[in-house]
């Protein structure tokens, strides 16, 4: 991702939303930019925290571990947290962190070297009030704990709502293992609610965290998943799959493509079956201008970051197809994030029926908020969520007095 494509973005927004230059200039320019470089056995690992906009609430977004890693991916991803908190209606804002470093290579032991030393950069810059961060690629509720840790000793007080995504024992929150999925479940039953639509068949591409987790939390709730599929291609059965069956295929031998019950299909194949709900859950631009006219699903929950491209947006909502787009969908995880963090300042500590009651009420005032929009609104659901996300961020900003 690049931060050139979130100036496109909001050249495009600025023109429906009627932005002046001040405003989008504001949009456009991250708070604060923080780099550092960390050595870990000799080597050295540029890392980075930038923090996109505190109007809301304090700074909040992952930290990652990846050997692509770089400042302007950084950049774009703290923008789309700054929205995506917006979206969610969290009292909260958007940063993003970062190592470049493949933490394949790397033992246990230098890998929490490596999180203690990005605390020890940046431990002043953020804070329970000033910045939370929270797990992303190749980070750990192990990582959060130990980065949790060695805050509380640079700082020499108890500080559990630094970081969010936190194992149960180090201050974490119930529920936060199904949170993406969960939330985007509340959202998605809301919106078939509201365009009549009663058939319940699914496709779910990608069966990672939280699409397996969409799939066993759909067939629950009397869906019929007929079609999944992860890395080594998809399955079909139009009687539906047996998800705890499939759950322990995909344990035990890697791929569901190895579950027997089934035809096997590839990812692309699925993406276009004839059913009324499609779930993208794993790789980004999968639905595309190509394959976006043969999308036969009513609505498609985007669990994965950006599956859908501009060109496809266009082709779906000409063809009525609502898409759930992922700064809300998938925002079921910073919310229950938002919990553990109040949970955390609070000490304490909610049941598992409490933090999936609250996630439903969140979502469904999000989806509720931007529904009210679009309803009569010639522009598509997603564009609708960027406006009303941008322009709470906006009205913050006029509140404080800042622009």
């Amino acid at each position: 991702m690049e931060y050139a494509s979130i100036i496109n973005f909001l050249e495009k927004i600025g023109k429906i939303a009627n932005l002046d230059e001040a405003e989008l200039e504001l949009l456009k320019t991250p708070q604060h930019i923080h780099q550092a470089e960390l050595e870990v056995s000799g080597k050295k690992y540029p890392a980075f925290r930038v923090q996109h906009n505190n109007a809301r609430g304090p700074f909040k977004g992952g930290i990652r571990f990846h050997p692509e890693v770089n400042l302007d991916e950084v950049k774009a991803l703290a923008f789309w947290m700054s929205l995506k908190t917006a979206t969610a209606d969290i009292p909260l804002g958007g940063g993003k962190g970062g190592i470049t470093v493949n933490p394949k290579e790397l033992s246990k032991e230098e890998i929490e070297e490596l999180s203690r030393a990005y605390v020890k950069a940046f431990y002043k810059v953020i804070g329970p009030q000033v910045d939370i961060p929270a797990p992303d690629v190749y980070t750990t509720p192990e990582i959060m704990a130990w980065i949790r840790d060695e805050y509380e000793k640079l700082v020499g007080e108890k500080a559990p709502g630094v970081i969010t995504g936190k194992p149960i024992e180090a201050g974490g929150s119930l529920v936060r293992d199904i949170a993406t999925a969960l939330g985007g479940v509340y959202v998605l039953e809301e919106a078939m609610k509201k365009i009549g639509l009663s058939e319940k068949t699914v496709a779910v591409q990608g069966f990672g965290n939280a699409g397996m987790n969409a799939a066993k939390l759909l067939a629950e709730r009397g869906f019929n998943v007929v079609a999944v599929s992860d890395s080594k291609g998809g399955i079909l059965n139009n009687n539906g799959l047996n998800i705890g069956e499939l759950i322990k295929t995909k344990s035990e031998t890697g791929s569901v493509v190895n579950y027997s019950d089934a035809e096997k299909i590839s990812n692309a194949e699925l993406l276009e079956l004839d059913v009324a709900v499609l779930v993208p859950s794993a790789l980004a631009n999968v639905i595309t201008a190509e394959n976006a006219g043969n999308v036969k699903a009513k609505v498609v929950v985007e669990l994965a970051n950006g599956p859908t491209t501009s060109g496809a947006d266009e082709i779906l909502h000409s063809n009525n197809v609502l898409v759930l787009p992922d700064i809300l969908a998938n925002a079921g995880g910073v919310t229950v994030s938002y919990f553990e963090w109040l949970q955390n300042n609070e000490d304490y500590y909610w049941d598992a029926e409490t933090v999936k009651t609250k996630l439903k009420e969140k979502m469904i005032s999000a989806f509720e908020q931007i529904w009210q929009k679009y309803s009569g609104s010639e522009h598509d659901f997603r564009t609708n969520t960027y406006v009303l996300a941008v322009k709470k961020i906006l009205d913050a900003e006029r509140a404080r007095g800042r622009l």
